[in-house]
């Protein structure tokens, strides 16, 4: 019978592999927990007007990549493909607001798109999620942009480079469509059908196209920068004066849109030259118009995601520095020293320690192998003789030594040897 295998685009994750998703997941919770975030864990099912509302119906992700379908209620739900719309939708119906003005938010799970399978991408993939809601200022703009580069930092990216840019707000708009129709005029027809649709519902997204045809077209094309108000502006300086304060080095991008309809003001992206041309490893920005159109009050936000698997494709470390080496491995020759040996290994993990035996009754020669392969610390050596004596051989395994203990409060000594390493 034919193995069934995994969904083109979903990915297992391998015991070997856990620990570095371990770290970074760790590293993540520290350092949001350091500038007073709280986890927020939301379903990955949700009602699709959600993010035709929130995301943009114009989108590529509304339009071409969500996982949506009618469920037995006759209701369209779609598989989360991004959570700050449900972020959003969870601090609204909960009522989040009204605790506190200001809430600081984060979440780590599975998002679903169905987009081309390529090198670090997938169509299940994971990010850790950022929201802060209810605070309009360009240090709060900065103080999250600063928080990011910590945490890449520290989870050893190297040299994430960062890109900001103003997309100014609602009110810019019309006079930046205005140019962008003016400049295209007679040119529509040389554009990809997607950007023919969107330059008459969102010209922003003609920018992020990645056709190149499109590209060529709009290199000259008017930037939204030259558009935004005076407040949008001064908001944007105040930014980039709040980074310098810390020394942050980052570059001007007047070309950066993002791919969803919510932003405004401050976008940034993080990229690396690792991948190539796909380069961008976390992209945010400030959404203050998002949580007022999804039927709350007029509260503003800024956030972020980092996409799991494409940072970890840039840690330079190796899987095995993650992985939970033994501290005691338990050699045991006999029936009867196998059940001495069977309650003290798990009386020792009971303790914390972890610990490990061979349950076949193999040659000592081959379970000594085999604690080897673990990498253990400590091998403990037990057989009728020892029994007999009340006695066990404890061999240091990374010294080649070893010394005989006694029977009689084995388990205080093995916890003595192990903790004090």
């Amino acid at each position: 019978m034919e193995i069934i295998t995994a969904v083109r685009g979903f990915k297992d994750i391998l015991p070997e592999e856990t620990g570095r998703w371990q770290f970074i997941e760790a590293k993540a919770r520290d350092v949001f927990a350091s500038f007073g975030f709280r986890e927020i864990r939301i379903p990955i099912l949700e009602k699709t007007d959600l993010f035709k509302r929130g995301i943009g119906e114009t989108t590529d992700i509304v339009e071409k990549e969500m996982y949506t379908f009618l469920d037995r209620g006759e209701e369209y739900l779609t598989l989360r493909p991004e959570a700050t719309a449900s972020v959003i939708r969870a601090y609204l119906e909960h009522n989040l607001y009204a605790a506190d003005p200001v809430a600081k938010l984060y979440t780590i799970g599975p998002m679903f798109r169905r987009e081309r399978p390529q090198k670090g991408r997938y169509r299940q993939f994971h990010q850790i999620d950022v929201e802060l809601l209810g605070l309009d200022n360009p240090r709060i703009d900065a103080e999250i942009i600063l928080m990011l580069i910590h945490f890449l930092k520290s989870v050893g990216l190297p040299e994430p480079g960062l890109e900001i840019n103003s997309l100014g707000c609602f009110s810019c708009r019309p006079s930046f469509r205005k140019a962008m129709t003016d400049f295209l005029k007679g040119k529509e027809d040389q554009l990809c059908g997607d950007c023919q649709r969107r330059l008459h519902t969102n010209p922003l997204r003609v920018f992020d196209c990645k056709n190149e045809p499109c590209s060529g077209i709009i290199a000259d094309a008017p930037q939204l920068p030259d558009f935004v108000c005076d407040r949008c502006r001064d908001h944007f300086k105040n930014v980039q004066e709040s980074l310098n304060v810390f020394g942050l080095s980052f570059m001007i991008n007047p070309r950066m849109v993002r791919g969803l309809d919510y932003y405004t003001k401050t976008t940034f992206e993080v990229t690396t030259d690792f991948l190539g041309a796909q380069n961008a490893i976390v992209g945010g920005g400030r959404y203050d118009g998002l949580v007022k159109e999804l039927g709350g009050p007029d509260i503003p936000g800024i956030g972020f995601a980092i996409g799991c698997e494409r940072l970890l494709a840039m840690i330079p470390v190796k899987n095995e520095s993650f992985s939970a080496k033994p501290d005691l491995f338990i050699a045991a020759l006999g029936d009867e020293s196998q059940q001495l040996a069977f309650r003290l290994c798990n009386h020792f993990r009971m303790s914390g320690i972890l610990t490990e035996m061979d349950y076949l009754g193999k040659s000592l020669k081959s379970q000594m192998k085999r604690a080897d392969k673990f990498q253990c610390a400590y091998t403990l050596i037990l057989g009728e003789k020892e029994l007999r004596e009340r006695k066990a051989e404890l061999r240091n395994m990374r010294q080649g030594t070893q010394e005989t203990i006694g029977l009689d409060g084995i388990e205080e000594t093995i916890l003595k040897f192990v903790r004090a390493r």
